[in-house]
């Protein structure tokens, strides 16, 4: 056993517990380790002929606290050295932290290897099994993540790749979010990552895992059903009705409290859509873009979404209320 370092034994001697700790705590008792580092291990370098590479387990978790605390490559390396909780989590010791360049280089590999979307499919693979992921309606949403407009930066450019819309009268500049939750759980099942400007609508096609008998949206997909690309699907849209359509029959009239009942209901239904985008953008802090390009983003964006099902379930998977 290492001798501990002084502030290792200052830590060590502490009583109370930080929020920050009681989320690893909890966060490293339901995360699935062993079936994300089978996943990755096929990949990851061995470090033959030179320095040993650090333990997959350790570069893992340290790619997971980075999206978990919003870390960039550098911030991370400095967090290790700083914060013993992360050393800690990480199993690493101050005589040898990954410095930023390996951070990075984790990362790229992940991205390389497209293992962003497969980390989504070995989750929720792990809470499916344990009767938390059902198959039996989707719920569609998209929500915008901003990007800088700035020019002043090397090339002297915004990012090609992001755009700018217009949400009612405000402009905003950036990309999309587009993603498929689970009507029962609220889990997230799919993910698409665009140019702010491009319309929901036409994203849905993608987000459908195909299982589902029917699909919940807002007004902003309306038409959807009269698609190519959904011609012949067998299911039941509950679209939201656009608000000019039925105020006019006023609050008094038996059939505008009939439809306002009706999409009531809806926005009930519907309402589970949001919770993920609450966890990536007020719990793990992710309101805007770290990289350039859509690439880089939406791995970033599917690795989050896929965190944040495990951070949904974590009390339900901690209290064995779940079927294994």
């Amino acid at each position: 056993m290492k001798q501990l370092s002084f502030a290792d034994a200052e830590y060590a001697g502490k009583r109370k517990q930080t929020r920050r700790e009681r989320f690893l705590i909890e966060m490293d008792q339901v995360v699935p380790w062993q079936a994300l580092m089978a996943l990755i291990e096929p990949h990851y370098p061995r470090g033959e002929g030179g320095r040993p590479a650090y333990p997959l387990a350790a570069m893992l978790r340290v790619h997971l606290m980075q999206n978990w605390f919003g870390y960039s490559d550098p911030a991370m390396e400095e967090a290790l050295y700083e914060v013993t909780i992360l050393r800690h989590f990480a199993g690493l010791h101050l005589d040898r932290i990954p410095d930023e360049t390996t951070i990075l280089n984790f990362r790229r590999l992940l991205e390389r290897h497209e293992l962003a979307s497969q980390i989504l499919e070995v989750i929720n693979g792990f809470l499916g099994e344990r009767g938390l992921l059902l198959r039996q309606g989707s719920i569609v949403d998209a929500t915008i993540i901003h990007a800088p407009s700035s020019t002043k930066n090397k090339d002297g450019k915004r990012d090609l790749e992001m755009h700018q819309t217009k949400k009612g009268n405000q402009y905003y500049f950036g990309m999309k979010a587009h993603i498929g939750v689970d009507d029962d759980s609220g889990l997230v099942h799919s993910v698409i990552g665009t140019a702010a400007n491009v319309a929901d609508v036409t994203q849905v096609d993608k987000l459908l895992h195909g299982e589902e008998s029917y699909v919940c949206a807002d007004a902003g997909y309306t038409g959807v059903e009269k698609r190519a690309e959904h011609e012949g699907r067998k299911v039941i849209w509950s679209v939201a009705a656009r608000r000019s359509t039925y105020k006019p029959l006023g609050k008094r009239s038996l059939l505008g409290r009939m439809i306002r009942q009706i999409e009531k209901a809806k926005a009930q239904t519907r309402a589970k859509v949001e919770h993920p985008f609450r966890v990536i953008k007020c719990q793990f802090g992710y309101t805007k873009v770290r990289f350039r390009g859509l690439a880089k983003n939406t791995a970033q964006l599917v690795t989050l979404f896929a965190l944040s099902n495990l951070w949904m379930m974590r009390k339900r998977l901690l209290a064995g209320e779940v079927r294994v």
